[in-house]
């Protein structure tokens, strides 16, 4: 009799330890849970990437506490509310691209400046210190961002006198395991077209200088994005139609994303 009461303890005994060493452990797990971000926060922390369009090509990146601008004109103005660059962009010579004067209107002091050769003969020596000079097919780290310059160009026989081959730089910017490419004043060239895995295209369309939204759809389409944002639309005298562009794109491939940014805050268009 004894032997059975001391066996029924045990089990009783054995049973509670049981359910306290199981609830240590699920308290632990959620204590765990608790203090360890999930996957998807940790992602939005190091590759969410903000895109701020000021104006026609003028354009703010923002990632992981790092501020690029891509072709700055407009004077400091512009950038009212933007963080100081710690990195800048320019494509090419004229004037909606370069500005000297907003080089020297903004506080630039810790910026690295990333231009072609014939931007860089531009730019007084005071700025050397900061300044790479980046040519067609030549690539840089900055900031634990690649970027690569690609060609841009025109190919129409009446618009060579505009971007002569060489001249000028689009860019590829590795950032967090993001592509994103800045066409620059092109048309729809065989480098734009050989591109591979970008994820976030910029392309321009204005006539006479650049070129059609037929011709950039038709590029976009050969080198397939995941996203495409139309920018670079207003031309002499017509603005392109970016809604025909959206739809050559959906009618071609409905997987890429066509995201309209206001590239023209003080235009109706």
């Amino acid at each position: 009799m004894k032997t059975i009461v001391y066996t029924l303890i045990g089990c009783i005994l054995l049973t509670g330890c049981k359910e306290q060493q199981s609830k240590k452990r699920i308290d632990s797990e959620i204590d765990l849970a608790s203090e360890a971000p999930s996957i998807e926060e940790n992602k939005s922390q190091t590759s969410d990437i903000l895109i701020t369009p000021i104006e026609h090509a003028t354009t703010v990146l923002e990632w992981n506490n790092i501020t690029i601008y891509i072709d700055p004109v407009g004077g400091a103005s512009a950038f009212e509310g933007q963080k100081k660059p710690d990195l800048i962009l320019i494509t090419d010579i004229h004037g909606d691209h370069f500005s000297l004067e907003t080089l020297e209107a903004l506080d630039t002091s810790k910026a690295k400046i990333m231009v072609p050769q014939v931007v860089a003969d531009k730019i007084p020596d005071v700025f050397t210190p900061q300044l790479d000079v980046l040519n067609n097919g030549e690539s840089k780290e900055r900031f634990g961002i690649y970027i690569d310059a690609i060609p841009m160009y025109n190919l129409r026989k009446e618009a060579l006198k505009f971007h002569e081959k060489g001249r000028g730089n689009g860019y590829v910017l590795n950032i967090g395991g993001k592509r994103l490419y800045f066409s620059g004043d092109t048309e729809d060239i065989p480098e734009m077209r050989a591109l591979k895995n970008i994820d976030k295209a910029f392309i321009c369309m204005n006539l006479p200088y650049t070129m059609t939204p037929e011709s950039a759809a038709d590029a976009v389409l050969e080198f397939s994005p995941k996203q495409v944002y139309p920018y670079h639309y207003r031309g002499n005298p017509d603005v392109s139609d970016v809604s025909k562009f959206k739809e050559l794109i959906q009618k071609g491939n409905s997987e890429i994303e066509v995201i309209q940014l206001d590239w023209y805050p003080g235009d109706a268009f």
